[in-house]
């Protein structure tokens, strides 16, 4: 059974334990039960509006014997995150409750020269809170979000979400907040911050794109509060469940399997990248020191909006060497997401699916433009440098097959 299995259950508030004011089915008996296991619990919500007390309050009139220190709220974590970053002001746009967090963790709420424009949201939040959100960034206030949720559930449908309010003021800034709420790691981090370090944590939600997502991207196993099995849109889809449930109940009934941790990051977006395996006459291939990662690699780059693949290759290659190539065949479209997506001091993440070419140049002495490459240089097929990007050598060995048909990988 999934309450024997763990040892940590890091619980949803709405729609999993509560919708409203009201108790889910069998949502209070079961995780008393779990209470009466010794099971550590923890309570996670992405609504940024109340103070931990609040919730633990309402837990307990419903039958919950909660403690404020077993709340985690996406205000709270919020707080907690920029006192750990030095932060000692802060502008807000959210409610009382979010603004008590933070001065509870020695921040002064201002709107006198901000360290951090917090954006989070309240029945009360104006085209004015948004204004002044985006004139605090534009002078130099650090953008943080307290979560992405465009809605939450209610009683009666969905209702306005922070994550709505956080998109308006990225949308006028052009600025990408720092994001502390589910499905962010960070704030699974917080609720497992005092367990055992070999404590076995599961996530319960019921938002695929949240909590499961957010689960999986720590780590964590997570588990869905659904009548229906979600559809993945890919069998590696991140947002997919490992088990679905219909009420806490079924955590005493089914089992499910632990999440293994792929080896690469969920990226935040797909792009679509060019590639080139440029031979001089002595069949030698063309590779690039790169600036960003210090390594050698053919010479890459991404497609803009309305440009041809083979126009994009043939002016990476122009930008970054001043070499002038002819495309002579494609080599392969590679893809594959351990070997393609790639993660960025900023924290982003990048799938790239990538056409790679086979070129011959028509005219240039090459020469690194000394911000993407630092070198430039001709090299032996066979004895490509130790440190060389690990899936290159493929690329390359592909561009010599002579079959003609392009590789997909």
């Amino acid at each position: 059974m999934v309450s024997e299995q763990f040892d940590a259950f890091l619980l949803d508030l709405d729609g999993v334990v509560y919708l409203g004011d009201e108790a889910l089915p069998e949502a209070v008996e079961s995780v008393n039960r779990l209470d009466e296991r010794d099971k550590e619990l923890r309570f996670l919500t992405n609504d940024p509006r109340p103070q931990r007390q609040t919730i633990a309050s309402n837990l307990r009139k419903l039958g919950i014997d909660a403690e404020e220190d077993e709340i985690i709220t996406s205000g709270w974590a919020t707080a907690h995150y920029l006192s750990q970053q030095d932060v000692t002001t802060a502008a807000v746009v959210g409610s009382e409750g979010l603004k008590i967090e933070l001065q509870e963790e020695g921040i002064e709420i201002t709107n006198d020269d901000p360290n951090a424009m917090v954006v989070g949201a309240d029945e009360k939040t104006s085209y004015q809170d948004i204004q002044r959100a985006a004139r605090h960034i534009h002078q130099g206030a650090t953008f943080v979000g307290t979560n992405p949720d465009g809605s939450f559930p209610t009683p009666d449908g969905p209702a306005l979400g922070a994550g709505a309010i956080v998109r308006a003021v990225e949308a006028a800034t052009e600025t990408k907040p720092t994001v502390v709420g589910k499905p962010e790691p960070l704030m699974f981090e917080m609720a497992l911050n005092g367990l055992a370090d070999d404590a076995q944590a599961v996530v319960i939600g019921d938002n695929p794109a949240t909590d499961v997502l957010g689960a999986h991207r720590a780590g964590l196993t997570g588990i869905l509060v659904a009548e229906d099995e979600p559809t993945a849109a890919s069998a590696r889809d991140l947002q997919q469940p490992d088990l679905t449930i219909s009420t806490l109940a079924n955590l005493f009934t089914d089992t499910t399997d632990t999440w293994e941790a792929p080896p690469y990051s969920w990226p935040d977006e797909i792009r679509s990248g060019v590639a080139a395996v440029v031979v001089n006459d002595a069949d030698e291939v063309l590779l690039l020191k790169r600036a960003d990662k210090e390594q050698w690699a053919l010479p890459t780059g991404t497609v803009e909006r309305c440009e041809p693949v083979g126009d994009a290759i043939i002016r990476e290659v122009e930008e970054e060497t001043g070499l002038q190539i002819a495309i002579e065949r494609l080599i392969g479209v590679y893809s594959h997401p351990e070997e393609q997506v790639f993660s960025y001091p900023s924290g982003k993440a990048v799938h790239f699916v990538t056409n790679c070419f086979r070129c011959s140049i028509e005219e240039g002495t090459p020469e690194a433009d000394e911000e993407e490459a630092l070198e430039a240089g001709f090299f032996d097929m066979n004895n490509l440098p130790s440190d060389i990007l690990p899936m290159q050598p493929q690329w390359i060995a592909d561009a010599n097959d002579t079959d003609g048909s392009p590789a997909i990988r």
